[in-house]
């Protein structure tokens, strides 16, 4: 049986567990067998982001150390946390021989959630099931940073019984950043305020996303302004049955 180690993410771990949970019943449901390397932390984005390198490059040393014994692909339901592995880890090392060969192999096995689906496992339909309408917003580190986009609209275009709603303006920033939502709050918001307004136009009651950031960011705010809507991450949408 293939194996794959799911690394969770900060987030996930903290405010969303039910997504974690989601992905390894999805991964278990296709014949993959999910570890959980016990070590694991934080990536180190936010502190990379916040320009803070040695601290950055501390946190992406223990997470290569604590991914390094596992054996099969790394999992994540994060595009922003992939992105790090695989881009920012490289910056980090550039000036270290021997770990930029550690973080470059680590990089070569680590998979955003869909990713992983579609293009490993060539899988687009697990017999999920939604009632109603969906819409997806494509967040900012998978599809600019990755490049991944196809991938979670094939899976949501297999959704039996769902409704699949285009967003307007779907790849206009949701307004989190990671810390741009705390350096530029008045400018968050606003940016906030569009996805909000795009994702009532829709009529939709439920808004896809494929990392736990927008998902926070965009739940808060429809929760502050007395919403209905909800967000989902992709995971638990083709967990649904």
């Amino acid at each position: 049986m293939q194996t794959v180690q799911l690394f969770i993410t900060c987030l996930v771990d903290t405010f969303f567990p039910q997504v974690g949970e989601a992905m390894v019943d999805v991964l278990r449901g296709a014949g993959v067998d999910v570890d959980f390397p016990p070590d694991q932390t934080c990536c180190g984005q936010p502190t990379f982001n916040a320009g803070l390198r040695a601290e950055a490059r501390q946190m992406a040393e223990h997470t290569i150390r604590a991914f390094d014994s596992a054996k099969g692909d790394v999992v994540l339901p994060s595009g922003s946390c992939a992105h790090m592995i695989r881009h920012n880890y490289e910056e980090l090392f550039a000036d270290d021989a021997r770990w930029l060969a550690r973080a470059k192999s680590l990089a070569a096995r680590t998979y955003e959630f869909s990713e992983y689906l579609v293009d490993v496992l060539g899988l687009t339909d697990f017999n999920s099931h939604w009632d109603g309408p969906l819409t997806y917003h494509p967040t900012c580190h998978l599809h600019r940073g990755l490049g991944i986009d196809r991938q979670p609209k094939i899976l949501l275009a297999n959704i039996h019984g769902a409704q699949i709603i285009e967003l307007p303006e779907a790849e206009d920033c949701c307004g989190f950043g990671g810390i741009f939502s705390i350096e530029h709050p008045e400018l968050s918001a606003e940016m906030l305020k569009r996805k909000i307004g795009n994702l009532e136009a829709t009529q939709s009651p439920t808004l896809v996303v494929c990392d736990a950031g927008c998902l926070m960011h965009i739940q808060g705010g429809l929760k502050r302004n007395k919403m209905k809507q909800k967000v989902v991450h992709i995971a638990e949408i083709l967990s649904h049955r």
